[in-house]
């Protein structure tokens, strides 16, 4: 004949907290800590380990990232134009002609050229975008 084991919960009548040790600890889950995945993130140390171990990268960002991803534009003024001039000439990404230079600005990475500094020869400039004083500067009528 089969002998029918008691539940637990009967042999427990009479023991105050039921195996769960102190009387604070079975209140739900947050003594554990909260359910399944919580508390992995940024400040989860004790359940990272867990992570770790099995090879995986735990929850949460890591490092410190740009304030700006993709700053609006990539500006340039014509000062510091006249200076790198002479180097791009040498390079080639720039041309001298008789009576300036002619230069790519787009292909240098640049998106805008703006109007500081004086303009010391003509310059023949390819650019997305240009300031209002840069083109008074420059003599660009549009």
């Amino acid at each position: 004949m089969v002998t029918r084991t008691p539940k637990k919960s009967r042999k427990q009548r009479g023991n105050r907290t039921h195996g769960w040790g102190a009387g604070k600890k079975h209140r739900g889950t947050g003594h554990r800590g909260g359910h399944g995945e919580s508390n992995v993130g940024k400040r989860g140390g004790a359940r990272k380990s867990r992570y770790l171990a099995k090879g995986v990268k735990p929850y949460g960002r890591s490092g410190m990232g740009r304030a700006t991803k993709n700053p609006a534009d990539i500006t340039i003024n014509i000062a510091t134009v006249y200076e790198k001039i002479e180097t791009w000439v040498a390079q080639g990404k720039a041309k001298k002609e008789k009576d300036g230079y002619t230069v790519d600005l787009t292909k240098l990475g640049y998106t805008k050229l703006l109007s500081g500094g004086a303009v010391k020869d003509k310059l023949n400039v390819t650019i997305a975008k240009v300031s209002e004083k840069a083109k008074q500067k420059l003599g660009i009528k549009e």
